[in-house]
């Protein structure tokens, strides 16, 4: 090798030179962009529902910036929807036609169940996930006390505690079936308690609001978790 070198002229050899800084650099663009590069894959998922009731098409980015696409019809239920996606920074693309002619019901069960499907299939094997979230919410005079766990398994205790028949164009029952549809799809433990209030608008935002914070603590991945499910079962599917 040395005898190689003292062959070279002084231009040869710094040529070469400048032919190694630029492998040198190559290497330097290629491991930045690979250390810049997504290590998972995103977590996402969408949900499309036909019936005589609704047409519903539904799409969720776990892992997103809270931005938020929502038309169900009803307008009190889009401003719900739309918190709950600022405040889980989970993206939510969400639209409904459904039979509003005949009552809120359908529409306002058929999105829960349709959003609800797509954190399910979102969150997917649950590997690494922090699997619990627990949030407590105020808007003004109200608070509400939102738990999670998401366990595989839907169930749902909902007290939201209104005085109204409806809160803006939706009814007050059909906003505790929402969670209640909600938890059911998702596979969720659910129990959402507003502890105090007077206003059913304020009382009912902030339960969405504290939804919101409790399920985006329960779907992040936990960097001490990798490779493994939360779960002394080692298994959240059933």
């Amino acid at each position: 090798m040395l005898k190689q070198l003292s062959q070279l002229t002084t231009s040869q050899i710094q040529e070469q030179m400048k032919e190694m800084d630029s492998k040198v650099d190559l290497f330097r663009v290629c491991h930045t962009i690979l250390s810049l590069a997504p290590t998972t894959a995103p977590r996402t998922a969408s949900h499309s529902r036909k019936t005589k009731e609704t047409e519903i098409s539904a799409r969720v980015v776990l892992d997103g910036s809270g931005s938020s696409n929502v038309s169900t019809g009803i307008g009190f239920l889009d401003h719900m929807l739309e918190a709950l996606s600022k405040h889980s920074l989970i993206d939510i693309t969400l639209k409904c036609k459904g039979d509003l002619q005949v009552d809120d019901h359908h529409t306002t069960e058929d999105c829960a169940i349709a959003l609800g499907i797509c954190v399910r299939k979102a969150v997917g094997d649950k590997v690494g996930i922090t699997r619990y979230g627990s949030a407590l919410a105020p808007l003004d005079e109200a608070l509400s006390r939102v738990v999670v766990d998401i366990s595989g398994r839907g169930n749902a205790s909902v007290n939201l505690n209104l005085k109204r028949e409806k809160v803006g164009d939706v009814s007050a029952e059909m906003l505790t079936h929402f969670f209640i549809s909600f938890a059911t799809s998702a596979g969720i433990s659910l129990h959402v308690d507003v502890l105090k209030g007077e206003n059913d608008h304020h009382k009912s935002e902030s339960a969405f609001k504290a939804t919101a914070l409790a399920l985006r603590h329960a779907v992040e991945i936990d960097e001490r978790r990798k490779g493994t499910i939360p779960s002394t079962k080692e298994t959240l599917s059933v």
